[in-house]
């Protein structure tokens, strides 16, 4: 490594300045990477080492020029990941290696695309990537620690991933991209006659329980509103009793209502007239290019409520707005039936250890195959009159 470049590990993000972390995001401006937001997550100790996400952030500095910076989180389970690597944690068991604290390195609790090295653009990205990775390397050896894993990796920077010796790990998603529809009846023109109308009589069934969706963003999202969509999140949460998966805490909550994350936040609220009385709600995230579903909840049992809340609301708005793609969240085969494809997303790995490297190395070419496989499945049964989008 050159002589002037020298590596930082931060156990928080506050140990960062804001200001160098924000000048090496780029144009994208995905929210989920924002120094606000992980800050937001990190202060409010919905990530924290008590719940199993220590965050052990590494710097590049040029002198005292930021250069680089890497997201990074040592775990001791896999919860608010989203990827499912219980194969590779049966694997260690079998053969005697310990296979937590891991290295993940992820926007925390969110399977947003778009993970990677923020590296100036004044650098060579591919060296770049290769430094930081041999310094991450170093760190696991010393301490023992069996992987490194980046979730939901940005596209373009996987090739230099993979460049540096990662192994890509291929997983499914849901995604909804605009074909040009100037309305959600041209949306729903898509689908073949069956299914069009079971959309129909789906939202139809809203308007009969009185209800209307009230959309508001920015300054309109005030802390009664913000709290009453915790309470939701939370009763929502409840619901699944020890599944429920509750990570954020109310603080966090608090922490949207921040000037420079509120202009990035959408609620969807279902009332009968008064939006401070809501049935329910859904909490969205928008950069004004994409439209991410987060969160929802909701006091009544109303059919059909939480496809028109999380799904054809948000489609709607989305072809109002100009947005091109919707990504929902995880999960939810019943996405398929409501128009939204099933896309890969890919994860990169490294292990160190031999002999777990090997045998995962052997399995993950037909694993990824076989999810190709899968991908084109799924989007055959999406209900639209011409649904041929096979993979290669």
């Amino acid at each position: 490594m050159n002589k002037s470049l020298k590596a930082k590990w931060h156990g928080s993000i506050e140990e960062i300045p804001k200001e160098n972390w924000e000048t090496l995001l780029d144009n994208k401006n995905i929210p989920f990477f924002h120094w606000n937001w992980l800050y937001a997550l990190e202060n409010s100790e919905s990530i924290s080492r008590k719940f199993g996400w220590q965050p052990i952030h590494l710097t590049l500095w040029d002198n005292n020029r930021l250069i680089a910076f890497a997201p990074l989180y040592l775990k001791n389970h896999s919860y608010g990941e989203f990827i499912f690597d219980q194969p590779f944690a049966n694997l260690a068991n079998q053969i005697n290696l310990q296979y937590y604290p891991k290295l993940i390195g992820m926007s925390p609790l969110s399977p947003i695309e778009g993970y990677k090295f923020f590296i100036s653009n004044q650098e060579d990205e591919g060296d770049i990537t290769k430094i930081i990775m041999r310094i991450i390397d170093d760190f696991a050896i010393k301490n023992r620690i069996l992987s490194c894993n980046f979730l939901y990796v940005d596209q373009h920077w996987k090739k230099f991933g993979e460049a540096a010796q990662c192994s890509c790990w291929i997983n499914k998603q849901s995604l909804w991209n605009s074909k040009g529809e100037s309305s959600f009846e041209e949306y729903l023109a898509k689908f073949n006659s069956n299914q069009r109308r079971n959309i129909k009589r789906e939202k139809k069934s809203i308007e009969q329980a009185g209800l209307q969706i009230s959309i508001l963003n920015g300054k309109e999202i005030d802390l009664e509103l913000i709290q009453l969509m915790y309470n939701l999140y939370e009763l929502h949460c409840r619901k699944w009793g020890a599944w429920g998966s509750k990570y954020l805490t109310k603080d966090f909550f608090k922490h949207l209502l921040n000037d420079s994350l509120r202009e990035n936040i959408l609620l969807f609220n279902a009332n009968r007239g008064n939006i401070k009385e809501p049935v329910a709600m859904s909490l969205f995230i928008t950069n004004w290019e994409i439209l991410w579903g987060r969160y929802w909840g909701s006091n009544q049992e109303i059919k059909n409520l939480h496809f028109d809340l999380c799904y054809y609301s948000p489609i709607s708005w989305a072809i109002k707005n100009g947005i091109t793609i919707f990504d929902p969240g995880a999960g939810g085969s019943h996405k398929l039936r409501r128009g939204f494809s099933s896309i890969p997303r890919f994860s990169l790995h490294r292990w160190y250890n031999s002999e777990m490297e090997s045998l995962i190395k052997a399995w993950l070419p037909k694993i990824n195959h076989l999810m190709i496989q899968e991908i084109n499945a799924s989007n055959n049964e999406v209900p639209f009159k011409d649904n041929n989008k096979d993979l290669k």
